[in-house]
């Protein structure tokens, strides 16, 4: 059994499933951890809502993550000023750090090992890199430093260091908030109908829905299979290895990634995207017996994210043309921090106020970005490949993934067993094989 070192050490309430028709102000469709944060935000303001999730809570992605709470994404602010200007930065920056602040004056109510810890993106040869975000840091007034030596087992050429940024034990957070909210779990939402979802023993009537379903279910608005690609990244749990003392990332997709909880070191890394090929946990295996040749493996998981096309979650109303409809997806590998960003973002918009990050995150913004032009080539090259299984959320050749044993889509990253069951969406149900 593979399974993350949280959900080894909590206990998550449970809930049980919607058995009649019933009438709510505020609808949340998935209860991950952005989630429950928008029904806890909600509850706190007084709002009728309801949270259903077709499995259990954080059954999916917010279990498997390395849960770090940074406004440091990498090397993301260069990127911004490039692409929207020194104040999309800039207030992208305050967004995260707004969540920070949020995760420390709810970690005293709901404790979950919450500690304060230095975060580092590091270059391993490419020290240019990290010259020109600092740069454009400075320009947005994002306090950082930079530093030339890091307590890593091999040499990098500098890193960038963002103070006081934390780290937390994500499912004994999410049970401290979920107690007491208006939740169904083996809830699926299976049809839309406006601001009415169908399940399979009640319809349920909102004035506003909610989609946080990592991958958005409705295919026939804001264009999100196009927007979007998934990408896989693994994660070892180390014993008998040191400790690090702060959160560290590659500037690189397939760098390494550190930061230790209780007496393990958690090792990231292996990434590819979903229905591709990666270095997996062999990857990180290699490294551990290289670098750490007295730890033991005590854990081993995988988490899967919603990669956008500008680096941007995209966090507002569902498209254009649908009222009543809001969405959070796309966190990039960020999704602790992004999933308050999402419940700050979206407890103001349902209730009719502004929002001063709405803007930055809303998903109707341009899509003329490169990443679009290679999302829709992998999708119609793997549409045309004359192969079986197809992926049953828009027909995609599957690939098999021989190291976790299961159905990959390229296109937009559901997951099969061996046997069929869905392991991972957009796809809303098995994988029908003859």
């Amino acid at each position: 059994m593979i399974d993350s070192v949280w959900a080894d050490t909590a206990q998550l309430p449970s809930f049980s499933s919607l058995k009649q028709d019933v009438r709510t102000d505020v609808l949340i469709v998935g209860g991950g951890l952005a989630g429950l944060l928008c029904a806890y935000m909600l509850t706190q303001d007084g709002v009728n809502c309801l949270l259903i999730e077709a499995d259990t809570i954080c059954s999916g992605i917010s279990r498997n993550t390395t849960a770090k709470l940074t406004s440091q994404h990498g090397l993301i602010y260069g990127k911004l000023e490039r692409e929207f200007g020194p104040d999309t930065a800039r207030l992208y920056w305050e967004a995260n750090e707004a969540a920070l602040a949020q995760y420390r004056r709810l970690s005293r109510k709901s404790p979950c090992d919450f500690q304060e810890k230095n975060a580092y993106v590091y270059a391993v040869e490419q020290q240019y890199k990290l010259e020109e975000e600092l740069s454009a840091l400075e320009r947005s007034r994002i306090p950082a430093d930079y530093v030339d030596t890091l307590p890593l087992p091999f040499a990098v050429s500098a890193a960038i260091r963002f103070k006081n940024q934390a780290q937390f034990h994500p499912l004994k957070f999410a049970a401290g908030i979920a107690q007491g909210l208006n939740i169904y779990e083996h809830t699926a939402a299976r049809a839309f109908e406006g601001t009415t979802v169908i399940t399979d023993h009640g319809r349920i009537k909102a004035d506003s829905i909610i989609v946080a379903t990592h991958f958005p279910l409705l295919n026939k608005h804001g264009s999100y299979f196009l927007k979007m690609f998934q990408h896989r990244s693994y994660v070892l749990a180390l014993e008998q290895a040191p400790d690090l003392e702060g959160m560290y990332i590659d500037e690189k997709d397939t760098g390494l990634s550190f930061r230790n909880y209780n007496d393990l070191l958690l090792l990231g890394g292996g990434a590819h995207r979903t229905g591709k090929q990666g270095g997996n946990w062999e990857e990180l295996e290699h490294f551990a017996r290289k670098y750490y040749p007295q730890a033991n493996i005590k854990e081993r998981w995988a988490a899967q994210d919603c990669m956008t096309l500008d680096g941007i979650p995209y966090i507002g109303p569902y498209s254009r043309s649908t009222k009543g409809l809001y969405v959070a997806t796309g966190f990039n590998k960020w999704g602790m921090t992004s999933s308050m960003v999402a419940a700050m973002i979206l407890r103001d918009l349902v209730q009719g106020r502004e929002n001063p990050y709405a803007a930055v995150f809303s998903p109707s913004r341009t899509i003329l970005r490169p990443q679009l032009f290679v999302n829709a080539v992998e999708a119609a090259v793997n549409l045309l490949t004359p192969s079986t299984p197809r992926c049953p959320h828009m027909g995609c050749a599957l690939k098999w993934n021989p190291q976790e044993r299961s159905w990959d889509c390229p296109c937009h990253g559901s997951r099969f067993a061996k046997e069929g069951k869905l392991l991972d969406n957009p796809a809303t149900g098995n994988l029908k094989r003859n």
